[in-house]
């Protein structure tokens, strides 16, 4: 007698679940992934309290600065394009990591829908939680500078924000899904705190020698500082800026799918 094969559940299986389906998933994911993230209250204050201390601590005290209309909407873009950058990496870096860690993980990722929900739901937690990193930030640049931006400016300031975050939302990825929880931390930080100074997100470049200025200039966070500043002000961004986050981004797309596609074929193979 023949047998019947039974139907595996791996990922050659996975049909695309309908669009109103896919939606109520994803909205399930990102409520899932924020309830998990703020009971470890600690995450969510880390993640707001150190742009704002950074900018009540080293902007507001300088009054050449703070009182300048222009340099203190800069310092809040700079700031902002920190803040987010770090909510990228942290929560797609070391958050999927530890998420790949999980039992529950490897059952999720066999289940027929595949992985579009449950990375759009990734992503929908991780904007919320890079706007809340952002509230206190612009809180403290509206009390205690002269910042200010038209409604204009701030509808294409927060346009440009959401764009320049997708090229570090791919780095997170393709770090999380290549290491370890005990190994992507390290990694994310070290990614982070580099990329954050040279790229002028703590100091203005144009205090930069001219050395670093022009390395600066091919960095993705310098490109992303200059892109957002430009938004919210209305100066001039470099010609190079938007070429070289593009091609960064590509990279780093390229980089995250091979990192997952290599996961996946190591685990469910």
């Amino acid at each position: 007698m023949t047998g019947t094969a039974a139907p595996t559940t791996g990922p050659s299986t996975r049909t695309a679940p309908a669009p109103a389906s896919a939606l109520r998933l994803a909205m399930l994911h990102a409520r899932y992934q924020f309830l998990e993230t703020v009971r470890v209250p600690i995450a969510v204050i880390g993640n707001m309290l150190f742009p704002a201390l950074a900018m009540f601590f080293f902007v507001v005290p300088q009054e050449a600065v703070a009182s300048d209309p222009v340099a203190a909407t800069a310092a809040v873009g700079q700031l902002g394009m920190f803040a987010v950058m770090s909510t990228c990496l942290f929560t797609y870096g070391a958050g999927v990591a530890e998420d790949r860690q999980q039992p529950f993980d490897p059952f999720l990722r066999t289940l027929p829908a595949g992985a579009g929900p449950r990375m759009a739901g990734r992503v929908a937690n991780g904007a919320a939680f890079a706007l809340l990193g952002l509230l206190p930030l612009v809180l403290i640049g509206w009390l205690f500078t002269d910042a200010s931006v038209t409604p204009g400016r701030l509808v294409a300031g927060v346009l440009v924000i959401a764009a320049v975050a997708l090229p570090f939302l791919l780095l997170g990825m393709a770090v999380g899904y290549s290491l370890s929880a005990k190994a992507a931390l390290p990694v994310v930080q070290v990614l982070l705190f580099p990329l954050a100074f040279a790229g002028g997100l703590f100091m203005p470049p144009e205090m930069f020698p001219g050395w670093l200025d022009a390395l600066s200039q091919a960095l993705p966070s310098r490109a992303g500082r200059d892109l957002l500043v430009s938004a919210l002000t209305g100066s001039q961004a470099p010609t190079t800026a938007l070429p070289v986050l593009v091609g960064w981004g590509v990279l780093f797309g390229a980089l995250a799918v091979w990192a997952y596609r290599r996961d996946e074929g190591r685990r469910f193979r």
